[in-house]
């Protein structure tokens, strides 16, 4: 039988990080699959736990050896990417690999991996509360912040490709909608 995974996508700031990371806790057998990334590590992060941190020539050159399951330059000089190593390490420890990536990588994933896969849309209720929650985070500028919501705008157009829609108005009742969708998708 082959694995299943879990992917969740959705716009920054929409809660589909802490979506996954309360899954994660609620369910033993889910790991996180981390992604590759050539953004700058922030302070709190840590490489191979939270992304594999690459130069923009490690990741071409990944790139040109296939390496990936998928990639994409989310913003102009920042790749992201799932490596196919990753994937591999953790159906071979008999886990169900989780990804939360860029939508389009998402739609990428759901190809690759169909039927075997859940795919989930997490989106904030409305512009203003995503642009609330992005300035809370206090990592964006002026500046990113309105490419980060000009991306928001073009990927919940996207939403009608996934299997299911999260609508993150209230995060615990979006957690335990989350965990009743996990529990119906591994239980077939």
């Amino acid at each position: 039988m082959k694995k299943k995974c879990l992917l969740f996508c959705g716009p920054s700031g929409s809660g589909k990080t802490t979506v996954v990371h309360h899954l994660l806790q609620q369910f033993d057998k889910l790991r996180f699959s981390v992604s590759a990334t050539t953004r700058p590590r922030r302070t709190t992060e840590v490489d191979g736990v939270d992304y594999h941190f690459m130069s923009i020539e490690e990741f071409r050159k990944a790139i040109d050896n296939q390496r990936f399951v998928e990639w994409e330059e989310v913003y102009d000089g920042r790749y992201y990417g799932t490596l196919k190593s990753e994937v591999e390490r953790l159906l071979q420890q008999g886990y169900h690999p989780v990804f939360d990536v860029d939508v389009i990588g998402g739609i990428h994933l759901k190809e690759y991996f169909g039927p075997n896969m859940l795919a989930v849309f997490v989106h904030a209720p409305n512009r203003q509360a995503l642009e609330d929650r992005l300035k809370k985070r206090g990592t964006e500028s002026e500046e990113t912040l309105d490419i980060r919501i000009k991306k928001a705008e073009q990927e919940l157009s996207y939403r009608d490709r996934f299997d299911k829609v999260l609508v993150n108005t209230h995060l615990r009742e979006t957690c335990t909608e989350a965990e009743n969708l996990v529990k119906n998708f591994l239980s077939l």
